[in-house]
């Protein structure tokens, strides 16, 4: 049985899915979908904490799935940017992983994870699976990535 470590990136999920698709990306279908190839180990979807109840109610559900949800606050800058940003986080997370696993799973288009991607493949030899919305998802990682998976049709939740 392959064991496999999924990390999600909620905040580009978010935002591509619902630039791409009008709607919300579905995490339930994302596990059952990694399940399928093998024993999700490890799993970590990372998350900006705004403190508000319907963002508490949304973790909790990833929770309730398996994730361990790991939250950074959510600041403004003076400027009126804002900052929250897991990348460092998730490659730092990715990398060690990689060296306990089959299969590292990234949820995200970001196409600062593609030396991620083939740094985890080098060093550890672990096969790397991309989950990224057509059109919004880095060509980098794609090509970094063992296989892509497109994010569409069963992994939308439409209301």
């Amino acid at each position: 049985m392959k064991k496999i470590a999924l990390f999600a990136d909620v905040q580009n999920l978010y935002y591509t899915v619902r630039q791409g698709h009008g709607c919300h990306f579905n995490y339930a279908a994302l596990w059952a979908d990694v399940s399928r190839e093998g024993q999700i180990v490890e799993a970590v979807a990372y998350a900006i904490d705004r403190g508000d109840s319907k963002q508490q109610q949304f973790q909790q559900i990833l929770r309730n799935l398996g994730f361990e949800v790991r939250l950074k606050p959510f600041i403004q800058r003076a400027d009126g940017s804002a900052k929250g940003d897991w990348d460092v986080g998730i490659t730092l997370d990715v990398i060690e992983a990689a060296a306990r696993v089959d299969q590292v799973v990234l949820a995200s288009g970001d196409g600062d994870f593609d030396l991620l991607l083939e740094r985890a493949m080098q060093r550890h030899g672990v096969e790397t699976v991309v989950y990224g919305v057509p059109g919004l998802t880095a060509l980098s990682v794609i090509r970094a990535a063992s296989r892509y998976v497109p994010i569409e049709g069963r992994l939308l939740l439409r209301h």
